[in-house]
């Protein structure tokens, strides 16, 4: 058993620990490394590594109880707050009671215990440290890239084992994908931007010579190059921002975000994401299939999905680098693109009847700088199902803007997302959850929760996927149930102060996913029958419902996750460092519509 002790901050802390190397920062050289990667193995410690820290520290003796390898430990620093004392989980032990998260304790469920002993079997190691889990563990079907750690995937899995005290796996899968990082990449011949975070990797054992009489452990990332319509994961990136801010806010270890190799991960991200182009918006450009819907589904251009990552991952960023005369430009360069972005889905993403309404009655061709249509929107656009489906109180986020092109199709996690970060207003988050509550027969029904309302059909759907056997209406992507996306709506529920609403949709999941062996996704409309081509113990199926769970018991942990509105944002203007006359900017007259 090993012992962590947390102090104030401005202390200097050293600890000596018979399997903790982590506690030892400044000592690299003490710990050999494995001859296959950079990260430090855990290797027994002795006392005399540290003796030159002796004669400056205080002693503690090990706790009653403690495990007798526990060396002493030494304090060396200034005087410091008295030491509070919390387990750390080692491999193969159990939490013990009273982390030092305040998790609430309780009997747990069939259903949470099947799916711990799940999520812990899905653990994957490379030199015998934990590194991520895989995709799903479903024996009896072909793996195909199933067996590979997504960093998307990722998440829910790396947030279950945060809130649970065990952070050694999520660490080792932020240094390892930033590792990963730096690899080269190429599709015939041509190479993408630096910076670009692989969707997955696999780890391979590799021999060493001829006679495989010895071998090595290697990571094979995957960076689109063997995904299916090789695209590159635009998502990966982000996602790795905000776990990396989560894992500080959980763990309390803000070292981890303020080393050298990490800061410039960051940077190498955010330049890759705000470099110039031809695009006159400020979200983000991208193809068809670069994110969680990774097939055609017709997102490309500006989904969603992509802009609320990204505006969380500028948020998540602009708390974690360091402000120095390197960052400063980058720095202004994240407040002016949050300030652009926030206004922009705000103000021409947002749809309720009232915004419906007035698309239908716009006017078309317009060729000036006040133009009310500005994307040149044709009202036929408005599809038949949204007129009837529309409440009269709620609304919620488009799923995709450009040139005379509304996508009205309702995006779950994006619109989530967009919730959790703050990329809306407090009204318009309410709005989106009363559109749930009252859509919910659409949304939830048998199984939480549409990844999109409604499906493509008919000819729609042969010109759109391509006639994508896979996504096919209410399947898939198109329409199907997932049930990972439950964590992302609780937290969501939980900022807005709604828990019931999660609440009543994670009892209907708990209900079915123990029986249906933890399927990936559900089909129909109403999500009754298991998908025709799901997987089964589909970890971030797994990892969402215990994420759930945890979140709901301790409602106090999603502020950990969360972003708070910043109205700041919404008063910095670009268009304000411009004199040009010819600069035109609408914020004045929408500004009343964007701040509530």
């Amino acid at each position: 058993m090993a012992i962590a002790a947390t102090v104030r901050p401005g202390s200097l802390l050293l600890l000596a620990c018979a399997r903790s190397p982590r506690f030892f920062p400044k000592y690299p050289s003490f710990f050999p490394k494995c001859p296959h990667h950079p990260l430090p193995k855990c290797p027994r410690v002795p006392v005399s590594a540290v003796a030159g820290a002796i004669p400056f520290s205080t002693a503690s003796e090990p706790l009653p109880g403690s495990n007798p390898s526990l060396q002493n430990l030494y304090i060396h620093g200034l005087p410091v707050e008295p030491l509070e004392f919390h387990p750390i989980k080692e491999e193969g032990q159990e939490l013990e009671s009273g982390s030092d998260l305040g998790i609430k304790e309780r009997e747990e469920t069939d259903a949470e215990r099947d799916a711990w002993a799940l999520l812990r079997k899905a653990v994957v190691r490379y030199c015998g440290c934990p590194v991520g889990t895989v995709a799903a563990a479903d024996d009896g079907i072909e793996a195909l890239n199933y067996d590979q750690v997504f960093i998307r995937d990722f998440v829910p899995s790396a947030l279950a084992f945060l809130m649970r005290g065990e952070s050694e796996i999520v660490k080792n899968f932020l240094l390892h994908t930033l590792q990963l990082q730096s690899w080269e990449k190429t599709v015939d011949c041509y190479s993408p931007g630096q910076g670009l975070m692989p969707a997955s990797f696999k780890v391979r054992t590799l021999p060493l010579d001829e006679n495989n009489e010895a071998f090595e452990e290697t990571l094979d990332p995957d960076f689109g190059e063997s995904a299916i319509g090789r695209v590159a994961p635009v998502d990966s990136g982000l996602w790795w921002i905000i776990l990396l801010r989560a894992y500080g806010k959980i763990t309390g270890d803000y070292a981890l975000q303020e080393r050298v190799d990490v800061q410039t991960g960051i940077k190498l991200i955010l330049n890759l994401c705000l470099s110039d182009g031809f695009d006159m918006f400020p979200t983000l450009l991208v193809t068809d299939g670069s994110c969680m819907i990774d097939r055609r589904m017709g997102i490309h251009g500006h989904p969603l999905e992509i802009q609320a990552l990204f505006y969380s991952a500028l948020r998540c960023s602009r708390e974690m680098i360091t402000v120095n005369d390197g960052s400063k430009n980058l720095v202004r360069a994240i407040n002016n693109r949050l300030s652009a972005l926030s206004f922009h889905i705000r103000e021409y993403y947002w749809v309720d009847m009232k915004k419906i309404n007035e698309i239908y009655r716009y006017k078309t061709e317009e060729y000036s700088h006040d133009a009310i249509n500005k994307f040149n929107i044709y009202p036929d656009q408005i599809p038949s199902w949204l007129v009837d489906w529309i409440p009269e109180k709620g609304g919620y986020l488009i799923g995709n803007l450009q040139p005379a092109h509304m996508d009205f199709r309702f995006f779950s996690l994006g619109n989530l997302w967009a919730i959790v970060s703050s990329l809306t207003t407090p009204r318009q988050a309410e709005g989106i959850l009363n559109l749930i509550e009252d859509k919910w027969d659409d949304l939830i029904s048998n199984m939480p929760l549409k990844i999109c309302y409604p499906a493509l059909e008919y000819e729609e759907w042969r010109i759109t996927t391509g006639c994508d056997p896979k996504n096919t209406p209410w399947s898939y992507h198109n329409g199907g149930s997932w049930p990972t996306l439950l964590w992302q709506f609780t937290l969501a529920c939980i900022k807005m102060g709604r828990p019931e609403l999660a609440r009543k949709a994670v009892a209907v999941a708990e209900k079915k996913l123990l029986e249906d062996k933890w399927p990936e996704y559900y089909d129909t409309k109403t999500g009754r029958f298991i998908g025709k081509q799901s997987r089964l113990y589909q970890t971030w199926t797994i990892a969402g419902f215990l994420t759930s769970k945890m979140l709901l018991e301790n409602p106090e942990l999603a502020s950990m996750l969360t972003c708070d509105e910043d109205l700041e944002l919404l008063e910095g203007c670009a268009c304000s460092l411009s004199k040009s006359a010819r600069t035109k900017c609408s914020r004045s007259a929408a500004k009343s519509q964007v701040l509530v």
